[in-house]
């Protein structure tokens, strides 16, 4: 499958995509797996929730959240890649309210409810930046009064003040696409969208949980 934006590297096919959850654990020395139950605590998730997971991928962080969930809550998500997809419907086998939905998540989604919580991880990065508005205002129209907006992706940082060591492999590793995102007041871009207290939570100085209410 041909990328939509070839530049990005959060559209993962193939091997990455087959061994996505393998690579990740590899790449953090296995810090991910404690590192988003911590994250997907501090969203608060009622039993009755209905979420939206924006580029749900393997179903990892889906499977946590529906830990917290009762049947009368639900869970949806959304992804481009039929490898993440199959891998997400067989983690979550054993949750009959987690489906998940071939979509972009850039384009007229196919939904009609509307949810409490919208969770989005580390892809929001990974396209420009009139796209990841509209990514934004899509999130804000499908949430409930009074719902919360997640973004767990990069800080806002300068560039040349990372360390050598992180700031060469970050430079190989990610797409060209970041570096205009980590410049980005993402608390003053939500605000403008119509997003209310926007909460901010760092964790490693170059990450951060953003949580917005509408």
């Amino acid at each position: 499958m041909s990328r939509y934006y070839p530049k990005s590297k959060v559209e993962i096919t193939g091997f990455m995509a087959k061994h996505y959850d393998t690579l990740l654990d590899i790449v953090t020395f296995g810090r991910y797996a404690p590192f988003i139950a911590r994250v997907v605590g501090m969203m608060e998730v009622s039993p009755q929730d209905k979420i939206l997971d924006l580029g749900a991928g393997t179903g990892r962080n889906a499977c946590l959240m529906m830990k917290y969930l009762s049947q009368g809550g639900e869970l949806v998500g959304l992804d481009i890649s039929g490898e993440m997809i199959e891998q997400f419907q067989k983690k979550c086998a054993d949750f009959p309210n987690a489906r998940i939905i071939h979509a972009r998540i850039d384009r007229s989604l196919p939904l009609r409810e509307k949810f409490d919580k919208v969770f989005i991880s580390f892809v929001l990065h990974g396209f420009p930046q009139n796209i990841r508005e509209t990514v934004v205002k899509k999130a804000f129209e499908l949430l409930k009064e009074d719902g919360a907006f997640f973004i767990l992706d990069y800080n806002e940082f300068a560039l040349k003040e990372m360390p050598f060591y992180l700031r060469v492999p970050f430079q190989f590793m990610e797409c060209p696409y970041v570096f205009d995102f980590i410049e980005k007041d993402w608390k003053k871009i939500l605000s403008e969208i119509g997003f209310d207290d926007v909460e901010e939570h760092p964790f490693f100085k170059y990450v951060r949980l953003l949580k917005a209410r509408k």
